[in-house]
């Protein structure tokens, strides 16, 4: 077969695939040298500022004027007696206020200042292009941090003294350690080879008590002992992330949503999701979404319940939208016969959705926050590539993202006290579950990311399941909707887009904390609040710094507010659902979550 190339010149078939594997090869092995980034994405962007930056002779003279305000300023501090309470917790040792480590401080943070000021050109930047450039530069200001060095640390030189070099002993220890095992991971590993969690899954965490009662290729629905003599009718059915371990909602039996919801006398179902393998990267968004109608009419086979609570977290919130606005759709038209790829898709005589709780889940992307940065044409390209060689995306190259997101803490602070104080990492359930990472399909990791993140196609109306487009606006449901007010991955503005969204009641609630602490906030936690409000018929839009600005701050844990919420909705208690030996597989937490990989 003979193929005529743009030039002009007849190329073999054979020579154009030669061709794209060296283009695919070169260009795989400079993304590895950048982190699993496209080295292109990363030029561009970095170009764009540049150019614009060159071209603005009067933005120079300004940048000039800063530095040297900013100069003045560093040799004041140096000099003027320290101020209490410094806001910066990587200088919050006294002895950053000493000779010579005040002016290293000072001098870094005036550093700092003037490369972010720089890094916002102002305008003619394309906005992907300066977010891209404000976020790495932050990047590489945060690496070059006095705070992370020995020779430039007062506290790192301290501690070495006061231990006699112990510290730096114990230091290069967990280094050697660490870089042992990661060179030593491989992907086939048993599980049983790799090294234990501190936390073992249903022995320390996910103990909460209950029966695997359905099993397919990719999900495994626990349901619950119920802990009460009576039970509400509606059963609550939670859908976790697939990028996660389900038990960060049954963490510890003190902070285990699931218990506190058991607890409080709700039949409580989850999804535990399987963690794929090569042999999986043909599995789509629709097999997903497919899981979750599993899940739902697993529920009502295992309970008899016509009336189902649900509830999403992260990307399974996000499923659980799409999901119920599909049967919103069929409902709104109960008459009309259902087409042959929605009797394929959907299972027959579902329960009816009494609510729908989406936590940290969004449904517009337009503002992803941090992630916004790894997601253009040319990176998803380059993660197609890395993926389509594997089959999947590797729970560390999903980890890496996330802590590139939160890297002053997460790597840089956790690497000062680990490799140079020779402190050992915190020791708590939820860093362990943290590092029991999961893996995505390719094909699946690659349509989500494409559809929702890069073509916003679910808040555009332009997202098709069962052969129809997905509009959020069929949802009939009660929604609550919680976001949390320091989450890198689902900003709690673009959760709140929601109320943009659909036409049905919605009660937001803000909490405080991250995307899983503000999440796993369980009554009794200190330093915990919440606000809280309700849109009712004919309110309009609210702006959402308008929201926050007026909806009331109650302190403690929104869960017991969504626990109110759910009663509301619920019928009158009664006799808990007894579980049906036939269905049962085998106890709770179930198989599929005990899958780890070292990747």
């Amino acid at each position: 077969m003979v193929m005529e190339s743009p030039a002009g010149f007849d190329l073999s078939k054979q020579q154009h695939n030669a061709a794209k594997a060296l283009d695919e090869t070169l260009r795989a092995q400079m993304a590895q040298a950048c982190s699993g980034l496209s080295p292109i994405a990363l030029a561009m962007a970095h170009a764009d500022w540049a150019m614009h930056l060159m071209a603005s002779p009067g933005r120079q003279s300004l940048l000039a004027q800063r530095a040297l305000e900013l100069s003045l300023q560093t040799w004041r501090n140096v000099l003027a007696q320290p101020e209490q309470g410094e806001k910066d917790s990587r200088f919050a040792d006294e002895d950053w206020n000493a000779w010579p480590y005040v002016a290293l401080k000072e001098g870094f943070k005036a550093c700092d200042a003037w490369w972010r000021d720089a890094a916002q050109q102002g305008g003619g930047v394309s906005r992907h292009h300066q977010h891209m450039v404000n976020f790495f530069t932050g990047q590489a200001l945060d690496a070059m941090s006095p705070s992370n060095w020995p020779w430039t640390n007062p506290e790192v030189q301290r501690t070495a003294q006061e231990t006699q070099g112990r510290s730096l002993q114990e230091g290069m220890r967990f280094f050697m350690k660490d870089l042992q095992e990661t060179l030593s991971a491989h992907p086939d590993t048993p599980s049983e080879a790799l090294p234990p969690l501190d936390y073992a899954v249903g022995k320390d965490v996910a103990v909460t008590p209950g029966k695997v009662v359905f099993r397919n290729h990719l999900i495994e629905l626990i349901q619950y002992t119920p802990t009460t003599r009576e039970v509400l009718p509606e059963p609550v059915l939670i859908v976790p992330s697939c990028i996660m371990k389900y038990y960060i909602l049954d963490l510890s039996p003190h902070n285990s949503m699931v218990k506190y919801l058991v607890d409080q006398g709700h039949t409580v179902l989850i999804v535990s999701w399987r963690n794929p393998d090569a042999s999986d990267r043909d599995l789509k968004m629709q097999d997903y979404l497919c899981g979750v109608l599993a899940a739902i009419a697993a529920a009502k086979a295992s309970t008899g319940a016509p009336r189902l609570h649900t509830m999403g977290y992260c990307l399974g919130g996000t499923f659980l939208a799409i999901v119920a606005a599909a049967l919103g759709r069929l409902s709104r038209k109960p008459g009309r016969a259902r087409t042959a790829k929605e009797k394929a898709l959907i299972p027959d005589d579902l329960p009816e959705l009494a609510s729908v709780i989406l936590l940290a889940a969004q449904t517009d992307f337009t503002e992803p926050g941090e992630l916004g940065v790894f997601i253009d044409e040319e990176q998803l390209a380059t993660l197609r590539q890395t993926m389509g060689e594997r089959g999947y995306l590797s729970g560390k190259q999903m980890g890496g993202s996330f802590v590139y997101l939160a890297s002053r803490g997460l790597l840089w602070g956790r690497n000062t006290r680990r490799y140079l104080m020779g402190e050992e990492d915190a020791n708590f359930d939820l860093m362990s579950w943290n590092a029991d990472t999961t893996r995505l399909p390719a094909r699946m990791h690659s349509e989500y990311l494409t559809a929702l993140f890069l073509n916003n196609a679910l808040a555009a109306g332009q997202y098709r399941f069962a052969g129809a487009t997905v509009a959020l606006m069929d949802i009939r449901a009660p929604m609550m909707v919680v976001a949390t007010t320091r989450d890198h991955v689902s900003p709690w503005k673009s959760v709140y887009k929601i109320h943009l969204q659909t036409d049905t009641h919605v009660t937001f609630v803000l909490a405080e904390g991250g995307h899983n602490a503000g999440i796993v906030s369980e009554p009794g936690r200190p330093r915990r609040s919440y606000q809280m409000g309700s849109v009712e018929d004919n309110m309009g839009w609210i702006d959402p710094d308008d929201w926050k600005a007026e909806a009331p701050v109650t302190q403690g844990s929104w869960w017991e507010a969504m626990h109110a919420w759910l009663a509301e909705r619920s019928g009158r208690p009664g006799k808990p659902p007894a579980f049906k030996r036939e269905q049962v597989l085998c106890d709770a937490p179930g198989e599929y979550v005990m899958v780890r990989y070292a990747d």
